[in-house]
C-alpha cells in the first residue's frame, strides 16, 4: 500500500481551520476512496502527493497545465520578471504586449481585458453585454459551468432568487428550445452564453455542430444580443483560435483562462470592436489582476502556442490513449463511453448508472499512480508522450482486471449517496 499518513495528518488540521477541509473543484470529497488531497510538487506530466507518491497527473491541474508542469522557457521569463516587478502600483509594459499577442491572435478580437479566474472573466462578460444593451436577461445552458460566482455557481448555498432572476435556461444542443427562451425575454435579452463543446460533469460530452453554432448566432443578431463564448476551460486544446471563430462563427465576447499562462494565474476577456465602449464604461478590478509575472507567463504560453506543434501532439496523445483503451476494455468485457475531443477525455462505463465501475477503476489505477477522474473530464498536456500513455496504459490494465475480478462485489459510491443513505449504513 502507499502511505498516506501525512496526507491524512494535513486533512485533520485542515478540518479544524478550513471549513469542509478543502472546498471548491479540487476538494477530493466526491472523488474516490483513497484519493489524496495535497501535493508535494509536480514536474511535467506528473504530481507528487504529500507522502511521496507519484502520479501520471490526467487532470493537468484541472486543465490549467497545458503545455508541462514547470516548463523551463515559462519558468525562465517568470524568473526574469520576479527579479524586476510583478504586482506594483502600475502594470508593466507586457500588459499591452499580451493584449496585442491576443488581439493578434484570436478572429474575433479587437480588445483584452485581464482578470484572475475563469468566473471573473465570464462576469465580466455578463456586465460587458448589460452595459451595451441596457438589457438583463441572460441565456444559458442547464447544467453547464460558467464559474462559481453567485449568478452561475452549481451549489446556490447562501444565494439569493434575486442573483439568478434574469438568468434563464435552454437545452445544449437544441435550437428549438433557444429561440423558445429568446422569445419570451424578447425585448429583455443582453446575452446569450455559450461553451466549445458540452463538457458538463457525470455526463457524456458532445462536440461542437456546426449547424447549431450558426444557429445561436443567427438568433443574438435576431434579438440583437451578445454572443459570448465560455473558452475557459477548453481553450487552446481544441485550436489556436477561439474555438467557434475556427468554424466561421464569430463570438462577440470570449472568456479565458486556466491555460493561458500555463499555471500562472491570469485570465481574460475578449470582445469585438462593438463593445468597446460598454467595457470602458464598466468597474471591475482586483488587487493582483495587474500582476507582471502572469502575464510574461501568458505571452510565453502564446508563442509556444503560436510556434510549436504542441496542438497536434495533444491530439496525437489524446487519440492514442482513447483507442488503446477502448481495445483494453473491450478485451476485459467492458464498454467505455469515451466523449467530447481527444484532447480533454471523458471516460465513463456502459451499464454503470450509479458510476460504481467508474470510480472503482479509477481508485485501482490511483492506487498504481495514475490520476484519473470518474466524473469529470480530463486535459492532456504538451509534456505528455506516447511514453507516458503506454505507462498509463499498464495501470489501468491493472484497473481493468481488478473491476473484472470483483464487478459482482463493487459496492455503491458512499460519495454519491445521498447524506440520509449514509447515516443508515
Amino acid at each position: 500500500m502507499r502511505p498516506t499518513k501525512r496526507d491524512g495528518n494535513l486533512l485533520e488540521r485542515a478540518r479544524a481551520v478550513i471549513p469542509g477541509g478543502m472546498y471548491g473543484h479540487q476538494s477530493t470529497a466526491r472523488m474516490p476512496e483513497g484519493t489524496p488531497q495535497f501535493f508535494g510538487r509536480s514536474h511535467g506530466t506528473r504530481v507528487w502527493d504529500a507522502d511521496g507518491n507519484c502520479y501520471i497527473d490526467m487532470m493537468s491541474a484541472y486543465g490549467p497545465n497545458l503545455l508541462g508542469y514547470g516548463h523551463a522557457g515559462i519558468d525562465a521569463v517568470i524568473r526574469e520578471q520576479m527579479a524586476l516587478g510583478d504586482t506594483m502600483t502600475g502594470p508593466g509594459p507586457v500588459m499591452v504586449d499580451l493584449a496585442e499577442a491576443l488581439v493578434g491572435m484570436i478572429g474575433h478580437a479587437d480588445w483584452a481585458m485581464f482578470c484572475k479566474n475563469g468566473a471573473d472573466a465570464t462576469s465580466m462578460a455578463m456586465v460587458t453585454a448589460r452595459a451595451h444593451t441596457g438589457r438583463r436577461k441572460v441565456l444559458i445552458a442547464k447544467g453547464a459551468y460558467h464559474g462559481a460566482a453567485p449568478w452561475n455557481t452549481p451549489r446556490p448555498a447562501g444565494t439569493l432568487p434575486e442573483d439568478r432572476a434574469h438568468i434563464v435556461y435552454f437545452e445544449y444542443n437544441d435550437l428549438q428550445s433557444l429561440t423558445d427562451a429568446a422569445r419570451a425575454v424578447q425585448g429583455d435579452l443582453a446575452a446569450v452564453f455559450a461553451t466549445p463543446f458540452r463538457h458538463d460533469t457525470f455526463a457524456d460530452q458532445s462536440v461542437l455542430d456546426p449547424d447549431y453554432a450558426r444557429g445561436v448566432r443567427a438568433i443574438c443578431d435576431a434579438h440583437d444580443a451578445v454572443l459570448v463564448v465560455d473558452e475557459v476551460r477548453a481553450g487552446f486544446r481544441l485550436s489556436r483560435d477561439c474555438t467557434w471563430d475556427s468554424i466561421g462563427v464569430q463570438p462577440d465576447l470570449s472568456a479565458w483562462g486556466k491555460v493561458l499562462g500555463n499555471g500562472q494565474p491570469i485570465s481574460a476577456l475578449l470582445g469585438k470592436e462593438h463593445l468597446r465602449a460598454a467595457a470602458s464604461e464598466i468597474f471591475v478590478t482586483g488587487s493582483f489582476w495587474f500582476s507582471a509575472v502572469p502575464m510574461v507567463a501568458a505571452l510565453e504560453t502564446l508563442r509556444l502556442v503560436r510556434e510549436t506543434d504542441y496542438l497536434e501532439k495533444l491530439t496525437e496523445t489524446g487519440t492514442y490513449l482513447r483507442d488503446a483503451l477502448a481495445k483494453q476494455a473491450q478485451s476485459h468485457g467492458f464498454g467505455l463511453r469515451q466523449t467530447g475531443p481527444a484532447t480533454m477525455p471523458m471516460i465513463l462505463f456502459e451499464e454503470d448508472p450509479d458510476f460504481r465501475f467508474g470510480y472503482h477503476w479509477c481508485r485501482i489505477a490511483m492506487k498504481n499512480g495514475l490520476w484519473l477522474s470518474p466524473y469529470h473530464n480530463m486535459f492532456i498536456n504538451g509534456a505528455m508522450t506516447l511514453a507516458d500513455m503506454d505507462e498509463a496504459l499498464e495501470k489501468t490494465e491493472i484497473a481493468f482486471l481488478d473491476l473484472k475480478k470483483n464487478r459482482a462485489n463493487v459496492p455503491p459510491v458512499a460519495a454519491l449517496m445521498p447524506k440520509a443513505q449514509l447515516a443508515i449504513k
